[in-house]
């Protein structure tokens, strides 16, 4: 997934999923995309804290989140889920 790194994703990385406005008419909306085999793309306005409610450091409006567990930079991707062949599907 380019355009994605531990700070949030550029934003021109929605050309890896759905594309949409962030807003509606009642204000800022998030939006969640699960990618098969790989992260969990945030995109919209929203805050990223730890255990004990300490803020992330976040600098773009789209964050992928690792869901595979293998990244070095928890809680963002780092693409780990490519080399461990993460599948978020069950084998059939």
């Amino acid at each position: 997934m380019s355009g994605c790194g531990p700070e949030g994703c550029d934003d021109d990385a929605s050309a890896d999923g759905p594309a949409g406005d962030t807003r509606d008419s009642t204000g800022p909306r998030q939006t969640i995309v699960a990618f098969p085999n790989g992260p969990l793309l945030v995109r919209g306005d929203f805050d990223i804290v730890d255990p004990d409610g300490n803020q992330l450091r976040r600098s773009r409006k789209t964050v992928a989140l690792c869901r595979c567990g293998a990244s070095m930079l928890k809680p963002y991707c780092d693409g780990s889920h490519k080399m461990i062949n993460f599948r978020t599907e069950p084998e059939s």
